[in-house]
């Protein structure tokens, strides 16, 4: 083999060598950027059929919770499930904007206290608040620490 031959392998070989090294940690970053003006992800209450409102739980143990754990809906008031709410989803959704607790709460609340939802929405929002204390621990200062347990 000529030196010309080998000279130039050598010289391949250590671009090959460098090219790697440059380009192996690019391969690391993340390939998902943020876009600009994402949305925030919110519950949001809807209307059902019936013409009132509901609030969907897609979590297989909430209904768990509301039948065997939680306390029954006529123990409580609308006016005193609305008091709590509106501070709850204050709460909530301070945690939310500042990113605390982000494994636990992934969407802050779009509510209302001014909206009149009735009883069975206020009941199901606050007891939102209540499986979440239950199944992660999560205290919240404006949640009876008895509505966590039965």
């Amino acid at each position: 083999m000529s030196a010309y031959f080998l000279y130039k392998c050598f010289i391949m070989k250590n671009i090959i060598t460098l090219l790697l090294f440059v380009l192996i940690p690019f391969s690391c970053f993340s390939q998902d950027t943020p876009k600009k003006g994402e949305e925030k992800s919110e519950m949001k209450p809807s209307k059902n059929d019936d013409g009132e409102w509901d609030l969907t739980v897609i979590d297989t143990q909430f209904d768990y919770f509301l039948n065997a754990v939680a306390k029954p809906m006529n123990q409580y008031s609308e006016s005193y499930l609305k008091t709590k709410n509106t501070f709850l989803v204050t709460e909530w959704n301070s945690y939310y904007n500042s990113g605390k607790y982000r494994n636990i709460i992934e969407s802050g609340i779009d509510y209302d206290p001014r909206e009149n939802y009735g009883i069975k929405f206020e009941y199901k929002l606050y007891q939102v608040f209540a499986y979440v204390s239950w199944k992660y621990g999560l205290k919240m200062n404006g949640l009876s620490p008895s509505d966590a347990t039965r």
